[in-house]
């Protein structure tokens, strides 16, 4: 089948993809718990006649397209875990599991990624070398990706290259963005304990008062990114969570801050311990309390190969008959897709899920976040036609 007809036999599944989304969307899994959704993944598989192998990465499921001779491998990826947020949509296929919710669109792509195998599988075995589906566990900050590599993923056959979408609904439906390069930032992850002292909040300074030492640390660690780094070279600091305390007319002796840390460069990554170092130890000293710092080392960057992107792009003007694909900036959001870009090379891109409809622009991880169901049949296709290009360009 010529490139240009995949999204004309991909549209008949729609019917199918929205089922398998929307069952999906009504029973998350979080991460290294998708064992029902694993289960059905691998129950398809099968039924379209792959080599079928589970338990890959902790709850990863594999599926293998052999072609008749060897040849180049390409690995699709779906990752297939839910958010820990409760889902505040009024639609029937809201989540049924309290405080958990796909809410992210892996529901989606875990579909998607089922009918791409249902195409190609219908198409037959290709004549020169194989591909892989990969629906990873636990991408939402536990490293699925990373586990499944452990586990041999990239091996038997070797994997010469990776793909992977992500729905976007800044995007409208049935366009793509991308980005040559850098992708997506480094996600680390920072706790800071500020360690005061207790006592009569009509006396303050008898004590030492954590709560406003971490005021102080959390404005002053903006200063990191807009005084002392490179302007031209993006860094997000963000504390997210913050306890401490036990009543109002006390002096909190303890504050707990949670945080993240984004950048889109190794090298400005990796001065960033050592300068929140100095600026939490100076701020905690001037006001005389102590602190505890640990930074956590999580995602890498994602780094696109500039070959697999011009393989995307033209494919994509394969499918559609023309330009529809967006260079779009990175993202300083956090993939862990890159783990995969660490070893062989990858693409990866943003599918258009967004509609008139204002229920599909809501943001990745927003409590109503929702899509255009009718953009699963582009993703089916453009997974399809981007790996028959790989396999055959040998």
């Amino acid at each position: 089948m010529n490139i240009s007809g995949l999204l004309a036999a991909a549209r008949p599944l729609q019917e199918q993809l929205s089922a398998w989304r929307r069952d999906f969307h009504r029973h998350p899994e979080i991460g290294y718990e998708e064992v029902r959704t694993s289960a059905i993944v691998a129950a398809h598989l099968r039924c379209l006649g792959l080599e079928v192998t589970t338990g890959v990465g902790r709850t990863g499921v594999v599926g293998l397209l052999r072609g008749e001779t060897p040849g180049p491998t390409i690995g699709l990826r779906a990752d297939m875990d839910a958010l820990p947020i409760q889902d505040q949509k009024s639609v029937p296929y809201a989540s049924e599991v309290a405080d958990k919710a796909h809410l992210c669109g892996h529901d989606a792509h875990t579909a998607i990624l089922m009918g791409a195998a249902q195409l190609l599988a219908g198409l037959g075995r290709p004549k020169t070398g194989n591909i892989k589906f990969v629906f990873q566990p636990a991408e939402e900050g536990l490293a699925g990706a990373r586990e499944m590599i452990k586990d041999g993923v990239l091996e038997n056959p070797k994997v010469d290259a990776m793909a992977g979408l992500h729905m976007f609904p800044g995007l409208d439906t049935g366009t793509f963005g991308v980005s040559k390069g850098v992708a997506f930032a480094s996600a680390d992850s920072l706790t800071i304990k500020i360690l005061g002292k207790g006592g009569h909040a009509a006396r303050p300074q008898e004590g030492v008062d954590a709560i406003a030492v971490s005021a102080q640390v959390i404005s002053a660690l903006q200063n990191i990114p807009s005084r002392m780094i490179d302007p031209l070279e993006p860094v997000v600091i963000t504390i997210g969570k913050i306890s401490g305390g036990y009543m109002g007319a006390a002096l909190a002796p303890e504050v707990e801050m949670i945080g993240t840390v984004r950048t889109l460069s190794a090298g400005v990554r990796s001065q960033m311990p050592a300068l929140i170092e100095r600026v939490v130890s100076g701020v905690c000293s001037s006001f005389g309390a102590g602190y505890e710092l640990s930074y956590g080392t999580g995602y890498p960057i994602v780094l696109n190969d500039e070959a697999m992107v011009d393989l995307m792009t033209q494919t994509s003007e394969q499918l559609l008959g023309g330009k529809v694909w967006n260079d779009i900036k990175p993202s300083t959001g956090g993939e862990d897709f890159a783990f995969y870009c660490e070893q062989v090379p990858g693409v990866f891109f943003r599918l258009g899920s967004g509609s008139a409809d204002e229920s599909t622009r809501y943001p990745l991880h927003h409590p109503k976040f929702d899509l255009d169901e009718t953009t699963l049949p582009y993703g089916v296709a453009m997974l399809s036609a981007l790996a028959l290009n790989f396999v055959n360009r040998a």
